[in-house]
C-alpha cells in the first residue's frame, strides 16, 4: 500500500492542489491528513475537495487547530474517515489513530491519548501490518529535542503496542525526521507530504 501522509497544511490550498496531483501521479492508495489542516478551526473552502476530486481515499485526524467535532463534520461532508479514536483495516493493514495534542486549545491528557490508541489497536490487532497515526510526536525522540516536549502517552503506546509504522506531525521544524523506536519506524510528516509504502 502506498500512503501520502500530510501534516500541518493550515489551510494552504495551493499546496493541497500540488499534493493531490502528486498522489494521482504516484498512484497513491490512501491520503492521510495528519492534523492541523485548518488554521484555528477556519476551514479553507476547497481544501478537502481537492483530494476528493482526484478520487482518492482520505483519512483525517484532528490536530491542535481543529476539534474532533469539526473533523467529524468535515469527514461526513467530504466522504472521508475521521481516524480519531477509530481504527480500520484496508487489505491486511490495520490503521488506528488519536488526534489532538498534549498542549494547545484542543489538548488531551496523556492517559486519554494512551487509552485511545490502545482501544484502536485492539480493533486491528490481528492485522499483518499496523500503522499508528497521531498528530503529536512521541516523547524522547529527535522531534521532541527540536520543538515542544513530546507525548508520553504516544511514546508508551509505541513501546507497548509495537506498530510497524508510526506517523506524526505537529512540529513543523521536524518534518522529514525518521527514526526507530524498537522495531517501529517513526516518521514526522508535514506540509511537503511524504509517500510511505507499507
Amino acid at each position: 500500500m502506498k500512503i501520502l501522509a500530510i501534516g500541518d497544511l493550515h489551510g494552504d490550498l495551493k499546496q493541497a492542489k500540488k499534493l493531490a496531483e502528486k498522489a494521482e501521479k504516484e498512484n497513491v492508495d490512501l491520503i492521510i491528513l495528519n492534523g492541523d489542516f485548518t488554521l484555528f478551526e477556519k476551514h479553507t473552502p476547497g481544501l478537502l475537495q481537492t483530494f476528493k476530486d482526484k478520487g482518492q481515499k482520505l483519512l483525517l485526524l484532528p490536530g491542535n487547530h481543529e476539534s474532533p467535532a469539526t473533523v467529524d463534520f468535515l469527514a461526513k461532508k467530504y466522504g472521508a474517515t475521521n481516524l480519531h479514536n477509530y481504527a480500520l483495516s484496508i487489505k491486511d493493514i490495520g490503521i488506528f489513530g488519536c488526534g489532538s495534542a498534549n498542549i494547545g486549545v484542543f489538548q488531551l491528557p496523556e492517559d486519554e491519548i494512551l487509552n485511545s490508541l490502545r482501544k484502536g489497536h485492539n480493533q486491528i490487532k490481528d492485522s499483518k501490518k499496523k500503522i499508528m497515526i497521531t498528530h503529536v510526536h512521541p516523547d524522547k525522540t529527535l522531534a521532541s529535542k527540536i520543538g515542544f516536549i513530546g507525548s508520553k502517552g504516544v511514546k508508551q503506546a509505541i513501546d507497548e503496542l509495537k506498530p510497524d509504522v508510526a506517523l506524526f506531525a505537529h512540529i513543523h521544524e521536524a518534518e522529514g525526521i525518521e527514526e526507530t523506536i524498537g522495531n517501529t519506524k517513526i516518521h514526522c510528516v508535514g506540509k511537503k507530504g511524504k509517500i510511505i509504502e507499507v
